[in-house]
């Protein structure tokens, strides 16, 4: 529940423009698995998750109906998802860092 609620906290001020798009409370959203946080600046690299992976991961972090994900050619999962019953743009590196606007 903290964590979903540190996240929404995230993402109204990512919204309002109130905060860096790319900066998190310091281990607030940390990954359970240790890799990766909400948003962390997205690195390119070679990016070996699968689609289903990349979905399942958003969805475990509290982004549900994701959608329309595609990978770019730096490697970068980008898609969209709901989040506090509002659409946002998500977005996931190789290393499983997660950013959204």
């Amino acid at each position: 529940m903290r964590r979903s609620s540190a996240l929404a906290a995230f993402l109204v001020l990512v919204a309002t423009g109130a905060a860096p798009a790319q900066t998190a409370a310091p281990d607030a959203d940390a990954r359970p698995d240790g890799h990766g946080m909400v948003g962390e600046p997205l690195e390119p690299g070679a990016n070996s998750f699968t689609e289903a992976q990349v979905k399942e991961r958003f969805g475990r972090m509290g982004f549900g109906e994701v959608k329309d994900l595609r990978k770019d050619a730096s490697g970068i999962w980008h898609g969209t998802a709901v989040h506090a019953g509002q659409d946002v743009q998500i977005g996931m590196d190789f290393k499983g860092s997660v950013a959204a606007q």
